[in-house]
């Protein structure tokens, strides 16, 4: 009896190992992950890190305030006030007045509309002009940062960049599957972000070269913005985004998304 009961517990281990084994076996593995995809998703935990942390990951909206100024030939030719409401992922309302005029954009996902203070009326946005606050979207660092191309772009590693002051920077590519191609760059030693460049269609048919750099980095909260965005076209300066101050986590009424009834609505404050 005391055999048989050890004969039948060998042989319930013997399968059980048997079919654990099986088990193991049929369970598919994930791929390996490419090198180069692991060392740009590290850069990027880093400048996560770097801007705060999940005190950045669980921003919800931003409330921005600040001037924004055309350049042209070095010199600003013309500047506005703005307030930009940003709702992630896709919601966002930017107005901007100055010189007695007001612009007001509207985009919420597929939709859009824009006051013009210039001819004093409520447009529906083109397709055009959807598809360049979509691109603006794709672009953008907060974009990456909090992970909103993950099944829609791959990632690479592109190495270290010779940067100011004998520092360096980390880049790294996000390439769409619709074949748009972003370059970031952080800085290597702390993680900040440094620079976004991509390439756009101009209206002539020709490629244009379109960038963003950051800079003055101002801590909100613990989440550190930065305050100055200057954007280059072909390698010049073309205008500047100067923050006077952030907002984050502000109940944000959906009501201001909303296209207005009529041209007098449309020129009210938002008081987000």
């Amino acid at each position: 009896m005391i055999a048989n009961k050890f004969r039948l517990i060998n042989l319930c281990v013997l399968v059980s190992i048997a079919v654990c084994t099986a088990a193991a076996q049929e369970t598919p593995k994930d791929p390996p992950k490419d090198p180069q995809t692991e060392k740009a998703e590290a850069v990027i935990a880093k400048a996560v890190q770097a801007v705060g942390g999940d005190r950045y990951l669980q921003v919800r909206s931003l409330v921005g305030r600040g001037k924004y100024s055309v350049l042209k030939d070095g010199a600003v030719a013309s500047f506005q006030s703005f307030v930009d409401v940003m709702v992630y992922p896709d919601k966002e309302r930017a107005e901007f007045r100055g010189g007695g005029t007001q612009l007001t954009q509207v985009n919420t996902g597929d939709t859009g509309w824009v006051y013009d203070g210039d001819q004093d009326v409520i447009k529906v946005q083109t397709e055009t002009q959807v598809a360049n606050f979509k691109q603006g979207l794709r672009t953008s660092l907060d974009h990456l940062l909090r992970g909103h191309w993950k099944g829609s772009a791959t990632l690479a590693y592109l190495g270290r960049r010779p940067a100011t002051l004998g520092k360096r920077n980390d880049a790294i590519r996000l390439t769409y599957a619709d074949g748009l191609v972003v370059e970031f760059e952080f800085a290597s030693d702390d993680g900040l972000p440094q620079k976004a460049m991509y390439k756009r269609v101009g209206f002539d048919g020709e490629e244009v070269k379109e960038e963003d750099r950051y800079a003055q980095f101002v801590e909100t909260g613990g989440i550190r913005s930065p305050y100055i965005i200057d954007h280059l076209t072909d390698g010049k300066p073309s205008s500047r985004i100067n923050y006077e101050s952030i907002e984050f986590n502000k109940p944000i009424p959906d009501s201001i998304f909303a296209k207005p009834a009529n041209v007098k609505d449309a020129k009210k404050d938002i008081k987000p």
